[in-house]
């Protein structure tokens, strides 16, 4: 996995409302595709604050996403996965705040992925402190794709539970992407 192969290297961003298996689902495909993918930088911040976050820490988090994945750009072979995006601290500031941070809508005018993987909401609620919005997942679902629609960026809805969201994405990655096997 260390070292870049000569070539594009592809973004792929998974991306989705809470509690859509985009951790999960980014580490399996970094597997079986062999190259590196960018953990969300989220979890990491919050945890290590140590108290409730405020409208200023989503820009502090989306910045840290994207210093990240610039990181782990150069160890990618063919395809980097990214968990979560700017488009997630987006939705996660307005539906949040009511507003988001111009430097966040500015980066996402410039920061582009070859694909966005948008986690469908068939998977099973699981509590997690760090989750807000149990009863509001066909919403946060329901503004991923309108924004993605509206945006005319490439994606696709990934669904199934276990091995079969996994099988849903690789076929998707295989048909937008032939012969990256």
């Amino acid at each position: 996995m260390e070292g870049k192969t000569e070539g594009i290297i592809r973004k792929i961003a998974v991306t989705g409302p809470e509690s859509t298996g985009k951790s999960m689902l980014t580490v399996q495909l970094a597997s079986r595709y062999g190259t590196v993918w960018v953990p969300e930088y989220a979890r990491e911040y919050l945890d290590r604050i140590g108290r409730p976050y405020e409208e200023d820490d989503i820009l502090r988090i989306a910045q840290g996403q994207m210093r990240n994945e610039e990181s782990m750009h150069h160890r990618a072979s063919n395809f980097l996965f990214c968990d979560t995006e700017l488009l997630v601290t987006k939705i996660w500031s307005e539906v949040k705040y009511g507003r988001c941070h111009p430097w966040i809508l500015q980066a996402m005018e410039i920061h582009r992925y070859d694909l966005f993987l948008l986690c469908d909401i068939d998977l099973p609620w699981e509590p997690d402190p760090l989750r807000e919005h149990p009863h509001r997942r066909q919403f946060l679902f329901d503004l991923y794709f309108n924004e993605l629609t509206a945006k005319g960026w490439p994606f696709a809805v990934v669904s199934g539970i276990g091995e079969e969201r996994t099988k849903d994405a690789i076929s998707i990655i295989n048909t937008f992407f032939p012969g990256s096997m």
